[in-house]
């Protein structure tokens, strides 16, 4: 059946596809006959995005017959190491890592590498150690592309703040603030205001912060959020000002509310697809792949195309797991 979300997920088909060595039948080969156990190292689930990843990663494995074990760290980086241990004692036979905004785990990589297991990463990347592959966004281009829909909106001029996830060295927040700003910062009558306080990447913190931008910034024309979730709190605070008339918004994820919003024809008119069904969905198949022996490529990164109120439809799942 084709679901709503059917262009992004023959995206992930026809990328799947095209990786060296990769299966297209949807079969593991070798080994998959469910014999496959998968530890899922997460750093947290706080929060729809790896809440989502997590969720997608595990439909995937049910559907390949491979077993999972999760863990979540609750955001704690020596809790994420103490998981993979315990992981890596009940034998599994590769590790999947959701780092989420952490930027660096030697201890995780170096365990995982010490037991002679494959660690795929999914979304983060990190900045150190040795991991079999990772599959994610290319962030800035993410960014890039919202603030270049941003100056197309304000081809005018206009004043537009951004608000960041956290903390200041989160590299995927740097790299789509960066995209946005490189877009923006090229157009004639563009002020840019960043936001002082993170939004730590949540509803919650987005709509704290967007309250304080509009007490203190009444010419604001549109927001740019690092992620979907700060937007949605973002658009929240807007609309108990008033300023929902006034005020356009861009996220990135792809987040399901914020797609019914795109669609409803809301303020909220573009985000960035960084779809953790996809992500997840194809990091277990790569995650299978090299238990098969198959030949892979190290980084893969998933395209993310423009999400707008003309082509929201393809990408919207009401029952997806983001």
């Amino acid at each position: 059946m084709i679901t709503k979300k059917a262009s992004g997920i023959l995206v992930a088909g026809a990328l799947a596809a095209s990786l060296a060595g990769c299966s297209s039948d949807g079969g593991t080969g070798g080994k998959g006959d469910g014999s496959y156990t998968v530890g899922i190292a997460n750093f947290t689930l706080s929060g729809p995005y790896f809440n989502g990843m997590d969720r997608a990663i595990k439909a995937q494995a049910k559907k390949k017959g491979v077993e999972t074990v999760s863990t979540d760290a609750g955001g704690d980086a020596a809790k994420l190491a103490s998981n993979v241990e315990d992981l890596l004692s009940k034998d599994v036979d590769a590790v999947i890592v959701s780092g989420g905004p952490l930027e660096s785990a030697p201890a995780v990589l170096n365990s995982i590498k010490a037991a002679g297991k494959p660690a795929v990463l999914v979304d983060r990347k990190f900045r150190t150690g040795t991991y079999s592959s990772w599959i994610g966004p290319d962030n800035e281009a993410i960014g890039r592309q919202n603030g270049q829909f941003l100056v197309e909106r304000l081809s005018k001029g206009g004043t537009v703040a951004l608000v960041k996830g956290g903390p200041a060295d989160n590299s995927i927040g740097q790299a789509r603030t960066n995209g946005v700003k490189s877009a923006l910062e090229s157009a004639p009558g563009i002020k840019i205001v960043e936001a002082p306080d993170f939004g730590n990447w949540s509803s919650d913190g987005g709509l704290t912060v967007m309250e304080s931008l509009l007490a203190s910034h009444s010419d604001l024309d549109a927001v740019f959020c690092e992620n979907d979730a700060m937007c949605l709190g973002a658009q929240r605070a807007i609309k108990d000002a008033g300023r929902d008339k006034d005020i356009v918004l861009a996220g990135v994820d792809g987040q399901a509310e914020a797609l019914k919003a795109i669609l409803d024809g809301t303020n909220y008119l573009v985000t960035g697809l960084n779809d953790a069904d996809v992500i997840g969905g194809l990091g277990l198949d790569r995650t299978v792949d090299i238990l098969d022996g198959k030949k892979t490529e190290k980084d893969t990164v998933v395209p993310s195309p423009r999400v707008t109120k003309e082509n929201a439809q393809n990408y919207y799942d009401p029952e997806g797991n983001f």
